[in-house]
């Protein structure tokens, strides 16, 4: 679908999409895909020049950040360290686009990779070596989605239960902060009291919750989305008590979601997508405010449901309520300051 952008020159802050080559991956896995599986299949193969023809699609995207996806991985460097390949793989792209033949704006100039958390205080090795990568390392991701019926996930993204909990993963989780690194968290919406637990018990450790907390609605909570709503809310304000903690506003066009529930690029307008997402988002500023909240296009998996600059049109209706200054905050200024890039504004 084609529209016509909204706000244009409204400056954005992409904090959150990935870079991977999957194609040997996805071959491994038999059909009927998982309908993850068979989401990410047609961006299977992602890298600079896809991404670059998605952040040029009409919206002002003055920089981005990468979150880790397991892409690139170095084997040579030994079982704990080959996560340091993927940082150094982005940290190229990161220099690519900033040397100004693509144009002005800053690609990957905050990189999220990833360490093992629950090898404890060993941990900390691997983020110092994470950090020795790039001068754009800004933290990691370690997920801990998990559900009880393993259709949710699929086999790939499914995590062991009550991770954000483990005596193990705390330790390592506390060298996170002795270096001043941030930390990003995707689990799905039941599993919302463990993060709140985590974040209380290391106030001082900066968070950010991935997919404003991943409402499920296929597999066994098809049509449950409605009826599960006010759990999910209550967690996500009493998760918004804890001042450490920010939010990303989206993800809400993955699979696991079903908001849409048909895809992938299933061609709904920007105005249909709003209306299934306001709930959500609304809630999410409600709780946080603008400057502990930020849009994030989770790209390519939102492909699912949803066309790169259909995307931003849709949160950009969401906010047409916002001050400018909200709007300032919502898609660049909270970004900007939760990954120290704040360069990226001039």
């Amino acid at each position: 679908m084609t529209e016509a952008i909204i706000e244009p020159d409204l400056p954005i802050i992409d904090p959150h999409h990935h870079l991977w080559d999957l194609r040997a991956m996805l071959e491994r896995f038999p059909a009927p895909h998982h309908p993850f599986i068979a989401a990410i299949a047609p961006h299977a193969h992602y890298t600079f020049d896809q991404l670059h023809a998605h952040l040029t699609s009409g919206h002002n995207i003055v920089g981005t950040v990468f979150m880790e996806c397991g892409a690139f991985y170095n084997g040579a460097y030994g079982e704990a360290l080959k996560v340091v390949g993927e940082v150094e793989y982005v940290n190229g792209v990161a220099a690519q686009s900033a040397s100004g033949l693509y144009g002005p704006s800053r690609y990957c100039a905050g990189i999220i990779g990833h360490a093992d958390l629950t090898r404890g205080a060993a941990a900390g090795d691997v983020l110092d070596a994470l950090a020795a990568a790039s001068p754009r390392f800004r933290g990691i991701r370690h997920s801990a989605a998990w559900d009880a019926d393993p259709e949710v996930l699929g086999a790939p993204f499914h995590h062991p239960q009550g991770r954000y909990l483990d005596p193990a993963f705390r330790e390592g989780f506390a060298e996170l902060g002795k270096r001043g690194l941030t930390f990003d968290a995707w689990l799905l919406e039941p599993q919302l009291p463990d993060l709140i637990d985590l974040a209380r018990a290391f106030p001082d450790q900066p968070i950010c919750l991935d997919h404003v907390g991943t409402p499920v609605g296929h597999a066994s909570y098809k049509g449950k989305l409605h009826e599960r709503f006010d759990e999910w809310r209550r967690s996500i304000r009493e998760l918004a008590k804890c001042e450490n903690v920010v939010v990303k506003l989206g993800g809400l066009a993955m699979a696991f979601c079903a908001l849409p529930e048909d895809g992938p690029a299933a061609g709904h307008s920007s105005e249909h997508l709003a209306a299934l997402w306001r709930p959500y988002v609304e809630t999410c500023i409600e709780a946080f405010g603008a400057n502990r909240a930020m849009f994030e296009s989770n790209y390519p998996v939102d492909s699912w449901g949803a066309d790169y600059a259909v995307l931003w049109n849709a949160f950009k209706r969401l906010a047409r309520g916002a001050s400018a200054e909200e709007k300032a905050a919502l898609f660049a200024g909270t970004a900007a300051r939760f990954y120290g890039i704040e360069d990226v504004l001039g």
